[in-house]
């Protein structure tokens, strides 16, 4: 369950599922609040199809979480999320985010899935271009 960001460390963060690199605490079934080492957030928490991870479990809905923005309109997000399982979609919809009251419109029930979805957002408004109200550039002489 990611909980903090993580600054550098990988090549292209903004690949990563969440968007970039996560600390945090394992959520499987046994192993609750464990603290991943460093190595098994690079090679499995923060990737998704984590099957090396000895702490995964077998039964399990979902092997990753894929989310991306459908539509940025400055003040909401609308994103899709898709659940994967053996590589298939398994699950998806879209949700929206009201970036100026910094509040869900609408929210995904799993609260586990919601969190990365929280996380996903801060770390794409941290490298959003915010907009701007100037349609054509001005030019200095």
């Amino acid at each position: 369950m990611p909980l903090q960001k993580l600054d550098g460390g990988w090549l292209h963060p903004s690949r990563l599922p969440l968007g970039g690199g996560w600390d945090g605490q394992c959520s499987a079934p046994g192993h609750e609040g464990a603290q991943p080492t460093p190595d098994d957030l690079r090679e499995f928490c923060n990737l998704g199809y984590a099957s090396k991870c000895s702490r995964l479990p077998s039964q399990r809905d979902y092997d990753a979480v894929r989310f991306s923005v459908a539509r940025d309109q400055g003040s909401r997000l609308f994103l899709w999320f898709v659940c994967e399982a053996g590589h298939h979609p398994a699950n998806y919809g879209t949700l929206e985010y009201d970036v100026d009251l910094s509040h869900w419109v609408s929210r995904h029930p799993d609260l586990r899935i919601q969190k990365m979805l929280d996380c996903y957002v801060q770390a794409y408004l941290q490298r959003r271009i915010p907009p701007t109200t100037d349609s054509v550039p001005s030019a200095t002489l």
